[in-house]
C-alpha cells in the first residue's frame, strides 16, 4: 500500500491512538480529529493483560510503558464482608512465564500520554484538537469527515474511534439502543500515603457480594490506588464517567462491608459515579470506506478487564488490514471487522455474564460463599474464561 494513503480518525482516546500509532508504524498518513480542547483522559486505572501489553510492546512502547506500570503479584477474591480471600491467578512473573508479556496497571493519563507521544515523534501534526465531528459523508473515491465549524476533511478512509457516543456509528447505522443493566459504579483514586500502611498487598483485588462487587488496585509503580465500586438496585442512569457524587453516597451504597472497603471509599477525594448501560454486539462495522472500531462498535461492561484491550486489539488489526488489503479500503474494513468479530462480541457477553457471578445471592452467607468461590473460582473455571482472552496475538491473528 502506498504511503500517501490518508486514514481520518475520529477520537483520540486510547483506541483512536493505537490505531493511528499502528497506521503510522505501517507507512500511512493519519490525521486524527478530537473534540476536547486539550488532550488528557480521565483520572483512572485500566488494567492491560498481556494480550494487550503484546500489542502494546509490537508498536515499540515496551521502555516508555515500563516506567509508568504497575506490575500486581497476582490477583485475588476477597469476601465482601469478612475479608476472607482466596487467588485468582498469579501474575508478575507467571503472566510472562504463561502468555508471554505482563499484566499491568496504568493510570489511563499516563497510558494515553505514552501514545500521543508515539504518535507525534513519528508524526508531530497527526492530532487536531477542538474538532467536533457533525457528520461524514463518503464517494466512491474518499470519505469526508464534517466537523461541527464546517470543516470537511477528506481522506482515502475514516475510522470512527469516538466511542461509545460514537457521532460516527449514528451517521452510518442510526441511533443506539442502550439497556441500563441496573448497576451503577463509582469511581476513585487514591494517593497511597493516605491508607493505612501495609493494610492493602500487591495484588489486584476483586471484592464479590451479593448485588455488588469492588475491583482494587495500584497504580504509577504502586503511588495510587484505584478503586471501582459497582452496585446493582440503584436508579441513576447517565453513562457519564465525569459526574460526581459524594463520599457520603457512595459509602451508604456499601454498608455493612468490610472495613477494608469503607476505608479506600471514605478516602476518595470526590468519587465519580455512572450507569453501566448494556448494548447488543453489532454486526456491522462499517460501510465503504467508513468503519468502526472500539466502544464505538463493541462497548462492554468492566467486568473482564478488556474494554481499552480490545481496542488496542482494534487498532493494531486496523493497521495490518488497511496495509493488506488498502487498494481495497471497503474490503479492508470488512476483513477487518470478520476477523475482529466473534472475539469481541464473545467479551462483550462474557463481560455481561460476569455480573451473575461477582454479585451472586449465595455470597450473602459465609459458608454458601466459600462453596460458591471454590467452584466458580477453581483453577479449571478460571482458566476456561481467561486463558482464551490472554493468549490471543492481535499481531498474528488472520485477517
Amino acid at each position: 500500500m502506498s504511503g500517501n494513503r490518508q486514514i481520518l480518525i475520529a477520537g483520540a482516546g486510547i483506541g483512536g491512538l493505537t490505531t493511528a500509532l499502528s497506521l503510522l508504524k505501517e507507512g500511512m498518513d493519519v490525521a486524527v480529529y478530537e473534540q476536547a480542547p486539550a488532550l488528557g483522559e480521565v483520572g483512572a486505572g485500566v488494567q492491560i493483560s498481556a494480550n494487550g501489553t503484546r500489542v502494546l510492546y509490537a508498536l515499540g512502547l515496551a521502555e516508555a510503558l515500563n516506567r509508568i506500570a504497575w506490575e500486581p503479584e497476582g490477583k485475588a477474591i476477597r469476601l465482601w464482608d469478612t475479608g476472607e480471600s482466596w487467588p485468582l491467578f498469579d501474575l508478575g512473573t507467571e503472566s510472562i512465564a504463561l502468555y508471554g508479556f505482563p499484566y499491568h496497571m496504568y493510570h489511563r493519563a499516563d497510558l494515553h500520554q505514552v501514545l500521543v507521544d508515539a504518535v507525534r515523534a513519528i508524526e508531530p501534526d497527526a492530532i487536531r484538537l477542538n474538532a467536533r465531528v457533525a457528520g461524514v459523508e463518503q464517494d466512491q473515491s474518499c470519505a469526508t469527515l464534517i466537523l461541527e465549524d464546517g470543516t470537511r476533511a477528506q481522506g482515502d478512509a475514516l475510522i470512527g474511534a469516538d466511542g461509545v457516543h460514537s457521532v460516527v456509528r449514528a451517521a452510518l447505522f442510526g441511533a443506539d439502543e442502550p439497556v441500563f443493566t441496573g448497576c451503577m459504579a463509582w469511581r476513585g483514586i487514591i494517593p497511597v500515603e493516605r491508607l493505612p500502611k501495609g493494610r492493602f498487598p500487591p495484588v489486584g483485588t476483586n471484592w464479590v457480594g451479593p448485588g455488588g462487587h469492588v475491583v482494587q488496585y495500584f497504580l504509577r509503580r504502586g503511588e495510587l490506588m484505584n478503586c471501582v465500586a459497582i452496585r446493582e438496585g440503584a436508579d441513576w442512569q447517565e453513562e457519564s464517567w465525569s459526574t460526581a457524587g459524594s463520599v457520603e453516597q457512595c459509602l451508604a451504597d456499601f454498608e455493612g462491608w468490610h472495613d477494608d472497603v469503607r476505608t479506600l471509599l471514605a478516602n476518595f477525594d470526590t468519587p465519580y459515579k455512572w450507569a453501566l448501560m448494556g448494548r447488543e454486539p453489532m454486526e456491522k462495522w462499517s460501510s465503504g470506506r467508513i468503519g468502526l472500531m472500539g466502544d464505538a462498535c463493541h462497548p462492554t461492561l468492566p467486568f473482564l478487564g478488556q474494554g481499552a484491550v480490545m481496542a488496542m486489539e482494534d487498532g493494531y488489526m486496523l493497521g495490518r488490514s488497511l496495509s493488506a488489503y488498502g487498494d481495497d479500503i471497503p474490503a479492508a474494513l470488512e476483513r477487518f471487522t470478520k476477523a475482529r468479530r466473534e472475539r469481541t462480541a464473545n467479551i462483550v457477553r462474557g463481560s455481561a455474564a460476569n455480573t451473575e457471578i461477582f454479585h451472586s445471592p449465595m455470597l450473602a452467607s459465609r459458608d454458601a460463599a466459600a462453596a460458591f468461590i471454590a467452584e466458580n473460582w477453581q483453577p479449571d473455571r478460571v482458566r476456561e474464561r481467561y486463558d482464551w482472552l490472554f493468549t490471543y496475538d492481535a499481531t498474528t491473528a488472520p485477517i
